[in-house]
This record gives C-alpha cells, sequence and structure tokens, in this order.
C-alpha cells in the first residue's frame, strides 16, 4: 500500500528492518531504544532528515520522512517513536537564533534533542535569561540525546503568560528512570528533572513565534524547502505515521497467523472463515484509507513549504485533525483484527499483542486525542473562535 515515488532513504531504512526487529523484545525489556538502533539508523543519516543543510543536513520533504517513519515503526514502533522525534526536533531548533544552532550542531551535526514540551517549567527570571526548574516528563529518547527542549510559561511585559520552549544541555537535567508504560514501552520516555538551570535568552522561543513565521531563526535559510513552515505539524508527523506503520504491520501479521490456524476444540481451519475474511478486509480498507488522507497531508506539507506560503488558521486544523482522525482510524482496524486473533495473541511472545498496545498509545498523545480534535475542528467549521482550553 505505501507510496512508490523514488525515495532513497525509505531504501535504506528498509534494509535495516530486520535487524531492528530483532531487537523489539529487547527494547521493552530494557524501556528505551536500544543505542545499536540509534547507532544503524544515525549510520544511513536519518537523524538528519530536518537538519540545516548548512550544517550536513538533508532537509527531506516531510512526505519522504513520514514514509520512513511507517515503515521503521511496523518493525519496532518505540524505535520509530523515540527517533522520529529526535529527528522532529531538529526541525523545530532550526527556527532558533544561528547561536543557539552553532552550539547544537557546530561540533556535532549529529547532536539530537529530546523534549517535554507541556509549559510545566518553572522559571525565575536574571539577567540574560531564566532559571529553569522542573520535572519534566515524556521524554522519549531522552538517553540517546545530547540536549532537551523544554516547556514553560514566561509572562511577556504585559504581565501575559507566553507558552515558550527552552533548549537545555545534557548537563543541564538528570533523567529519572521512570518509564514504566504499557505501551510504547522501549520509547524511553522518561522524566527530566531540572534544578535552576541558567537558560540564556538566545535558547528560548516562543511556540506562537514559531507557528507565525517570527521567531529567532525564520530566514536563517531562504533557499530552503522546509524552513518557512510552522514547526507544530513537524514536530507531530511521527504519531500518525508510526500508527498507520504498527496498522499496516498487523495487517500482515493477522495473515501470517490465521492462515494456518485451527481452532482448538473443532479443528476447523481459521484463515478461510467468513468473520476473519470479513474482518481482515474491512481493516485493510480502513487502514488503506488512513494512508490515503496522511499522504495528502503530508504533500500539502510539503507544498507549502516549497511555495514559502504559510498555512491558514483552517488549513492548519485540518492537517492536526486530519492526523488524529487517521490515528482513530488505524486504532479501530489494529482493534478489529486482534479480537479475532485467539487467545494465543495475548501471549507477551506474539508479535499482535505489542502492536494491539502500542497501537493504543499512539492515540494517547495530546495532539492524537479525537475527541480534542473533533471539538477543534467542529468550531472552525462553523465560525467560531479556537478554545484556549483545547490543547
Amino acid at each position: 500500500m505505501e507510496n512508490t515515488i523514488s525515495n532513497p532513504m525509505l531504501e535504506k531504512v528498509k534494509a535495516l528492518l530486520p535487524e531492528i526487529a530483532s531487537r523489539a523484545a529487547q527494547a521493552e525489556q530494557d524501556r528505551q531504544v536500544p543505542a545499536e538502533n540509534i547507532a544503524l539508523l544515525k549510520s544511513i543519516g536519518l537523524n538528519r532528515a530536518f537538519l540545516p543543510k548548512a550544517y550536513g543536513g538533508l532537509e527531506m520533504s516531510l512526505p519522504d520522512f513520514a514514509q520512513c517513519i511507517v515503515t521503521l515503526a511496523g518493525a519496532c514502533a518505540s524505535t520509530a517513536w523515540a527517533f522520529s522525534l529526535l529527528c522532529t526536533h531538529n526541525h523545530q531548533m532550526a527556527m532558533f537564533p544561528k547561536q543557539l544552532q552553532d552550539e547544537v550542531w557546530g561540533a556535532n551535526p549529529d547532536a539530537t534533542a529530546s523534549s517535554s514540551i507541556a509549559p510545566f517549567g518553572k522559571i525565575e527570571e536574571v539577567e540574560g535569561g531564566v532559571l529553569f526548574s522542573g520535572r519534566m516528563g515524556w521524554s522519549s529518547g531522552c538517553d540517546h540525546a545530547e540536549w532537551a527542549i523544554l516547556g514553560f510559561h514566561r509572562p511577556n511585559e504585559a504581565g501575559e503568560k507566553v507558552y515558550c520552549f527552552a533548549v537545555l544541555p545534557r548537563q543541564d537535567y538528570e533523567i529519572l528512570d521512570d518509564w514504566y508504560a504499557i505501551g510504547m514501552r522501549g520509547s524511553g520516555s522518561k522524566t527530566l528533572v531540572v534544578d535552576k538551570a541558567f537558560v540564556p535568552n538566545h535558547r528560548i522561543q516562543a511556540a506562537k513565534d514559531m507557528m507565525e513565521g517570527k521567531s529567532a531563526g525564520f530566514g536563517l535559510y531562504p533557499d530552503s524547502k522546509i524552513f518557512y513552515t510552522p514547526y507544530r505539524p513537524y514536530f507531530a508527523s511521527g504519531f500518525s505515521s508510526i500508527s498507520l506503520g504498527v496498522a499496516e504491520r498487523m495487517l500482515e501479521a493477522f495473515k501470517e497467523k490465521t492462515k494456518n490456524r485451527v481452532r482448538a476444540y473443532t479443528g476447523a481451519t481459521v484463515g478461510n472463515s467468513v468473520p476473519a475474511l470479513m474482518r481482515l478486509a474491512e481493516s485493510t480498507h480502513q487502514i488503506a484509507a488512513a494512508r490515503a488522507l496522511l499522504e495528502k497531508t503530508w504533500e500539502e506539507h510539503r507544498e507549502h513549504g516549497e511555495a514559502k506560503r504559510y498555512p491558514t488558521r483552517e488549513t492548519l486544523t485540518f492537517w492536526r485533525t486530519n492526523q488524529a482522525y487517521a490515528v482513530k482510524m488505524c486504532i479501530e482496524a489494529v482493534d478489529r483484527l486482534f479480537a479475532a486473533a485467539g487467545g494465543g495473541a495475548w501471549f507477551e511472545t506474539n508479535e499482535m499483542q505489542r502492536l494491539f498496545r502500542d497501537s493504543h498509545m499512539t492515540g494517547a498523545h495530546a495532539y492524537t486525542d479525537y475527541d480534542v480534535c473533533a471539538q477543534i475542528l467542529g468550531r472552525e467549521l462553523m465560525g467560531l473562535d479556537p478554545d484556549p482550553t483545547l490543547t
């Protein structure tokens, strides 16, 4: 079902899939992505997908990158989740001042950042910046990152809270090993603990500015096809890509396991039974529909970036909610198949139970919560102002 347009990086990713898949159980046991997987993906340069060319980056189109993450997720969703964020954070940091970019990539173009972007950080204003403190959760891939992007509110001159991001080097925070989750067990989405770390102003940017082309790094790369864009759609692109990759792998796993499965008490072959065939057919259609919706959305991202055209509020609303609806469809398709996979599918050694758990985790992120997204889109369609209580 995948797109057949030439994508050299995708072919490189495919060559790594057997080795990465062989470590899926290890990732879950270790509760973080194996270092070997990170090294493999860096060896083909996928981590440089959104790195500016000025630092040796690829500046890949979003559709090409997303196809790579879809494919990677079928082998190990946890690896895809953590690594995709390490990649997309480069796009976000490219909107910071050049001084910050030089600090991050000047000596090490392969340096990456994890994140915890919910604005839970606490600050104290000091000369030249802030003192940052907080327990910042859900920092996927943090064990493999040299930096972290952390969220907080900073009062402006009028006393209004402005949602901002601070970039901190690894020595300024501790990693709390608290990632014990049912889904994405191997993503290593641990908590970062910060205690009054000084963050200079050049490492701070307002989220709104990064959505509207007003950040300090805007315009640094006038020939780029990917940086004349809001940061959030790139940051969030991996969630739906992973959901799609998990769902497409579930289709294959279901066919593989069901083909020769027989009912324990009757000996009947399950693979040619009408209910199994119908479930397989409907899930196939549903996952194909999710892929079509996502590919259309990814292509719109590419077109806007290349045309240096910022999306309207309505377009941004559709981009976000399209992703969430695609995730909803993928989860429904996975659930339909898992419900018919039999008791054996619940064993920890069976791939399908991992796919089932990881699928549901793709819909648990604030960005893919369809209850929230349906409200956001409904308000936009009815011409209502955005509700600030909806993330």
